[in-house]
């Protein structure tokens, strides 16, 4: 081949180069650029990482949640020493012994094929803050459903904010939303008064109205028990006759004792393994006497935890000033904690405690003792009714 030929092929070439580039450019933009070959990624999950959870096993999951059985109902004997245990509620003590007999006696009779009587077992539970409505709320629902009437034992605690929506329509959803959360069990509305809303906007009376439908459909298998100030629920109670007719019982929580709340500290005490030195149980008294004399804020067997709570604080600032320490050391709570919980002052020696302590007490002292019940109720209800002005 002669060098003529070579430049020839060369230039062929280089035509069929330029050629294949120019078909290549017009398929890119014509059809728009090729898709991108992605390599094939493992399925293998990564080193750590948990295997994602499929639709089909997802809802295996949900399901199996479901239908997993529930524990066996407990025995009634030991939900009543449970309730004998409680320190005060004499009279609800007896309330809910009668309410165990009644029922009983009515679920026997449905048994043998005899008739009852209309009878709710729909409550109102009425008395300050602290005082055990949410605890005996819940053993309620534990016993119901061990004398089987109803079919789960769950307590759903609730307020206004769990019921109500902002806009048309949605408190309705929202209400029932809860209560297909409680059915086998007992619905606790806390405050209930507060439904009773007096603004334009209000959808209060949406979930007083979802709730009155689902105490009928649901009359075998829902107990409602609604709760707060006496004087503001009998209010919510008599404003509607739906809510009339279905809450007739009424139980009635009294304030606990200065005694009985020195026994709420010692049972705490005994329950998280501490031991209160004998020369500290006076100043825990005073010290509960002192906070109890503010009893709009105090709060009954609350205000002593928030107490109980201020005592372990000081022990650890004492503690944690020690090289060593025995177990017996974490256990015992001194007259030194009680003192310092009372002066929340570090620095502060036990002389200067001690006088702050009696200025506190007599100035307490000369001022009043507890704030009347009926100031609390005003304070509820100027805090709700300054809330529904919003």
């Amino acid at each position: 081949m002669d060098k003529k030929d070579e430049i020839i092929l060369q230039q062929l070439d280089v035509i069929r180069t330029m050629t294949q580039n120019s078909l290549n450019r017009m398929g890119s933009d014509f059809w728009g650029a090729p898709p991108v070959q992605d390599t094939p990624k493992s399925t293998a999950p990564e080193k750590g990482a948990k295997p994602e959870k499929t639709a089909a096993s997802t809802g295996a999951n949900e399901k199996k949640e479901e239908e997993a059985p529930l524990p066996p109902p407990e025995k009634i004997e030991d939900l009543k020493a449970e309730l004998d245990g409680y320190v005060g509620l004499g009279e609800i003590k007896r309330e809910v012994n009668n309410l165990i007999n009644m029922a009983t006696v009515f679920k026997r009779r449905e048994e043998m094929g005899l008739p009852n009587a209309d009878f709710s077992l729909h409550m109102v539970f009425t008395g300050n803050p602290g005082t055990g409505k949410t605890m005996i709320a819940r053993l309620m629902a534990r016993i119901y459903r061990s004398l089987g009437i109803l079919s789960k034992g769950q307590l759903v605690e609730v307020d206004r904010s769990g019921l109500v929506a902002g806009y048309v329509g949605q408190t309705a959803i929202k209400t029932s939303k809860v209560i297909e959360k409680a059915l086998g069990g007992v619905l606790f509305i806390d405050e209930a008064y507060a439904l009773n809303g007096k603004g334009d906007n209000d959808f209060g009376q949406e979930a007083i109205d979802t709730l009155l439908k689902a105490m009928e459909d649901h009359r075998d298998d829902l107990v409602v028990i609604v709760a707060g100030y006496d004087g503001l629920m009998e209010k919510f109670i008599h404003s509607n006759p739906g809510l009339e007719s279905r809450f007739n019982r009424y139980l009635h929580f009294d304030d606990y004792s200065l005694d009985e709340m020195l026994e709420i500290f010692r049972m705490r005490c005994r329950k998280s393994l501490y031991t209160l030195s004998p020369d500290a149980e006076e100043d825990v008294k005073d010290f509960i006497r002192d906070e109890n004399a503010d009893g709009v804020t105090f709060g009954n067997a609350r205000g002593v935890r928030n107490l109980f709570e201020q005592i372990l604080t000081a022990q650890a600032n004492r503690l944690a000033k020690m090289e060593h320490f025995t177990k017996e050391d974490l256990m015992t709570l001194t007259r030194d904690d009680v003192l310092h919980a009372r002066g929340m002052e570090e620095d502060m020696t036990i002389a200067e405690l001690e006088a702050k302590a009696a200025e506190t007490k007599e100035k307490k002292t000369s001022s009043g003792a507890e704030a009347p019940k009926d100031e609390k109720e005003q304070k509820a209800s100027q805090t709700f009714a300054s809330a529904d002005a919003k």
